[in-house]
């Protein structure tokens, strides 16, 4: 396998492919797709500037399934990843199965009328990818992604068992910018305002957004208060590590932010139900989304750092008492800046993404049917997360946090 297509045009396809292009001896052909075309004509001239390699640019409205079959058979592309909306991956999905390549993306697919992700509509694809031979990789980025994969990690080499686990995602970074988000507005904004839901003695329990805050000091930022939130993560891996008794997910807001957003959605502007404005149809969230800063043009003033990772306590290897363990990646945002041209939120997205692909086209992770990260063997991927710019860390605690 040689040849790529990545659909998605944002600041995580920019990185990606530009990750890409740096490894020509696994991705010898690389094209670039999106519904808007200058974007990535945009991003391939960057990708030749930082890295001498020339990427095919395509237009494709990727809601459309022969035409992206089309634009499979012209490129010759042997893996799909999609890098585009969460609403599009059932499309796409169905794309490769028709063209006979296989898929990968970063985020599970939901409804593009309903705030409410979760794998079942994509699970639902085992048995048609195994039957055609086809590999499917669902939630490769970081959270999801990196996060399962070090949980994997962890279970596979330093415990028997996962008990407890607590995935904590901090942006320590500052656009100076009044209010912004770090990726697409129209995704972020709809996972912050949706309920918390945490798992925990074979059980869903579900809160009210933003209710539940916890100041933690993150390695290499500090102190910082984090808000738990449901994230795709704790659906998979509490499905494929039964033995979990919580799983929980966290991530880091500041004091503006969450004013904002407040105000936002007591206001109607967070919506997704179409209202009429000026005798048009528009939804509330879509036209907010137009009007903040677009996330892939505040690489060059965001500073800070960012640290993600997983607290993970179970049953020691040994057969011993408890352990407990927090495994971890600092990425700073300046560094991604120099290197990519991309703040480091889409960075830790962008690079997992590069490398997952890379696990399909090796052969490493080409096992028909379709899989989340956590399902697979961690070794290779974490292997190239140190040398490819998100180097982790793994440190013993004395016990697992209560917060």
């Amino acid at each position: 396998m040689e040849k790529v297509l990545v659909v998605g045009a944002g600041g995580v396809g920019s990185v990606t492919v530009t990750k890409m292009a740096m490894h020509p001896e696994i991705f010898k052909e690389i094209t670039l797709a999106s519904r808007t075309v200058s974007k990535c004509e945009d991003i391939a001239a960057n990708v030749k500037a930082r890295t001498g390699v020339t990427i095919r640019t395509a237009q494709l409205d990727a809601m459309k399934v022969a035409d992206t079959v089309a634009l499979i058979k012209e490129t010759g592309a042997e893996l799909l990843v999609n890098l585009a909306l969460p609403y599009q991956d059932l499309v796409l999905m169905d794309a490769c199965l028709e063209a006979g390549i296989h898929y990968l993306d970063t985020a599970n697919y939901e409804p593009e009328d309903e705030a409410k992700f979760e794998y079942k509509w994509q699970w639902a694809y085992q048995e048609r990818f195994k039957e055609a031979g086809l590999t499917a990789i669902l939630g490769a980025g970081f959270d999801p992604g990196v996060t399962s994969i070090m949980a994997t990690w962890v279970r596979k080499h330093k415990l028997e068992g996962i008990r407890l686990i607590d995935v904590l995602d901090c942006n320590g970074g500052d656009n100076s910018k009044p209010f912004a988000t770090n990726f697409n507005p129209e995704i972020n904004i709809r996972e912050v305002t949706a309920p918390a839901r945490h798992w925990e003695n074979g059980a869903w329990h579900e809160t009210p957004a933003m209710t539940h805050k916890y100041e933690f000091d993150f390695p290499a930022v500090g102190k910082k208060n984090m808000y738990l939130m449901y994230h795709e993560e704790l659906e998979s891996m509490s499905t494929h590590f039964p033995e979990i008794e919580r799983a929980r997910f966290w991530m880091t807001f500041g004091d503006a932010y969450i004013n904002h957003v407040t105000v936002l959605q007591n206001i109607g502007m967070t919506s997704i139900e179409p209202v009429i404005h000026n005798g048009q149809e528009i939804i509330p969230l879509q036209f907010l989304k137009t009007v903040l800063p677009d996330p892939s043009e505040l690489g060059e003033l965001t500073k800070g750092k960012t640290c993600i990772g997983d607290i993970i306590t179970g049953p020691a290897k040994d057969g011993g008492a408890e352990k407990t363990y927090y495994i971890y990646n600092i990425c700073d945002h300046e560094e991604c800046y120099a290197e990519v041209g991309s703040q480091a939120v889409a960075y830790t997205t962008g690079v997992p993404a590069m490398i997952g692909a890379a696990m399909v086209m090796n052969g490493t992770w080409r096992e028909p049917g379709v899989w989340n990260t956590e399902q697979l063997d961690p070794d290779a991927f974490m292997d190239m997360l140190n040398t490819d710019g998100l180097p982790w860390q793994v440190v013993e605690l004395e016990g697992h946090p209560e917060f």
